[in-house]
């Protein structure tokens, strides 16, 4: 079960992300960037990202801390901007929490920090939860502290929003054929400009690595 808290102020709206997650201060006097149900992804983006973010932490990748947050629609009308009011009213009760990381940078791997082990473990944990998005334009990875966390997993396990064509989702390409960590990974081959076509398959994990 998640740690529940409070909201008790709304701090900013976060305007990269498409379903508006806002940054607000709760009662255990933390900052997180709330996810509401009441976005136009629904519920089920929210229960893609708490899986998917257990799942990591089972296969030793860092994610930010998880909590469900109260929140109160009272704090819709102290908001000047009406789309954040919208959704403040229509996400009462339960909402998604992921801690805040004061300071820390979106990566790139110009910065360097990620050897290629670490690379390959996260490749392959994009190819388990079919997550197409961790490209080099929404990498959804962070440096913190010097630690690699991967973030916003609500675009994951996409069957579950469609159960009677779940079973089709095992022939799909895999989800890292653009993934960011690519080139830190797999060998250039014939088709890239730099020698031959790159294997779309994620380098093996050794069993036990997961949990």
């Amino acid at each position: 079960m998640l740690p529940h808290v409070v909201a008790i102020r709304y701090v900013t709206p976060l305007r990269e992300g498409g379903s508006l997650p806002g940054l607000m201060e709760a009662d255990d006097l933390g900052t997180y960037v709330v996810k509401f149900r009441g976005a136009g992804q629904g519920r089920k983006a929210l229960i893609a990202e708490v899986v998917s973010a257990r799942l990591a932490r089972a296969c030793g990748l860092a994610v930010p801390d998880l909590v469900t947050v109260e929140v109160d629609p009272a704090l819709a009308p102290g908001e000047p901007d009406q789309e954040v009011q919208d959704l403040l009213r229509a996400s009462p009760g339960l909402n998604l929490g992921v801690d805040y990381l004061p300071g820390a940078l979106d990566f790139d791997t110009a910065m360097g920090g990620v050897d290629q082990a670490l690379a390959g473990r996260v490749m392959w944990f994009d190819a388990l939860v079919g997550n197409a998005d961790r490209s080099w334009r929404n990498p959804n990875m962070l440096l913190w502290h010097g630690k690699l966390y991967l973030i916003d997993h609500g675009a994951t396990l996409t069957f579950h929003h469609r159960w009677e064509t779940a079973a089709a989702s095992v022939a799909r390409p895999d989800a890292e054929a653009q993934h960011l960590l690519e080139l830190l990974v797999l060998p250039a081959g014939p088709g890239d400009p730099g020698g031959p076509r790159r294997s779309r398959r994620a380098p093996e994990i050794p069993a036990g690595q997961c949990g």
